[in-house]
């Protein structure tokens, strides 16, 4: 692969330059950069917390990887780049981002020089901490340098941009990667959808998934419910049946996430029996639903005063070996006070009791209510 054209180094940093030197004044110190990010209401982690993240096995703490850190620049000669990225690649997994900017500006200092995976870390803590502008310099850096960025460099700004809902920007880089040679993944392309979707647009949505499809990626189960959960969000249910079948026809077994999307919308929208189809289909297909997908259905029909329907859908959920929580005990107590049926009611809440499940506050206040309105209804 060639170096990249001068065309895509522009369009990909979006004139990087006038970034540039704001990079070099946010790295020149531990403390501009600390200055900085708390300016952008980013509480910066102190040395004393413990890494929270996935840790490296090598080390038990963040404070275990910096002493080791002050420890390597005493070293003489000085250890190579390749040394400090796998340090502060450990320090990366603890998510401790900020500390990883400050060692690579102080070994920088030191006359370290900077490699394709030292500038690709900086990158992904800059995106991290939700600076994609300084991410956007470094790569303008690498390029200005001769290194050439690998698919993950894009890929990890390419999220950034989608987590600041810079959707077009995304969308130009995409293309800038594959005018340029670098062949986007699955995992790119998905990115790219969850991005379009949180912008309502579905008709640019279906697009970018045709598309997907006309460069040879077959769009898979995680494209698939991206997409219908947005169409049923913006209530396209029979476009996302359609979508739905389409999947089928594929092979791409639906699972407990898109028909959790599809249950939802119907809910939402006042169909519960389609809602309760497919919750019943997938009970055919031997797909392990879970509390969630119970309780939307379970809240809909308690919504619209379908008590029995709601209860024959608890029934189910025990057969399937689910049990329900307070949250949803609470509505079915609540749903049959509110229709009058106070005794069956009670009859839950003792069914709670026996099944370990001890009732709250929400509970009782359901139970008052339904006894007022029974007590206001026998007065009439």
């Amino acid at each position: 692969m060639g170096k990249l054209p001068s065309s895509f180094i522009l369009r990909s940093v979006f004139n990087a330059g006038s970034h540039l030197s704001n990079f070099h004044s946010f790295s020149s110190s531990s403390n501009t950069i600390a200055t900085q990010i708390e300016a952008l209401g980013k509480k910066p982690m102190s040395m004393s917390v413990r890494g929270k993240g996935k840790r490296d096995d090598r080390f038990d703490n963040v404070d275990h990887a910096l002493v080791l850190f002050n420890k390597t620049i005493e070293k003489y000669p000085m250890p190579s780049i390749v040394e400090f990225n796998k340090l502060l690649g450990a320090i990366v997994k603890m998510k401790h981002y900020l500390s990883v900017v400050s060692k690579y500006r102080r070994i920088e200092l030191l006359g370290v020089s900077h490699d394709v995976y030292s500038m690709s870390i900086l990158i992904n803590c800059f995106c991290q901490l939700g600076r994609i502008d300084f991410g956007l310099s470094v790569l303008g850096k690498m390029l200005k340098l001769g290194f050439e960025p690998s698919a993950v460099t894009f890929s990890t700004l390419i999220n950034g941009l989608c987590n600041q809902n810079k959707i077009s920007e995304a969308v130009s880089m995409l293309d800038g990667m594959t005018e340029s040679g670098y062949q986007p993944n699955l995992i790119v392309y998905n990115i790219m959808l969850k991005g379009l979707c949180k912008t309502g647009n579905t008709g640019r949505v279906v697009r970018f998934l045709r598309l997907m499809e006309s460069r040879g990626y077959e769009p898979d189960i995680v494209a698939y419910s991206t997409i219908l959960d947005c169409l049923c969000k913006n209530g396209l249910l029979q476009e996302a049946l359609n979508l739905l079948s389409e999947m089928k026809v594929k092979g791409i077994r639906p699972n407990v996430v898109t028909y959790s999307c599809l249950i939802h919308g119907m809910c939402n929208s006042g169909q519960q029996e389609e809602a309760t189809r497919l919750l019943n289909e997938m009970v055919d297909n031997n797909i392990s639903l879970d509390i969630v997908t119970y309780n939307i259905l379970i809240a809909a029909f308690c919504k619209e005063g379908k008590v029995s329907k709601a209860v024959e859908t608890v029934d189910l959920m025990r057969k399937q070996g689910v049990e329900p929580d307070v949250v949803r005990y609470n509505t079915l107590v609540d749903a049959h006070c509110k229709e009058g049926m106070v005794s069956e009611a009670e009859g839950f809440v003792d069914a709670m009791i026996k099944r370990g499940i001890e009732p709250n506050v929400v509970t009782y206040n359901a139970l008052i209510n339904g006894h007022c309105l029974q007590n206001e209804s026998g007065t009439l």
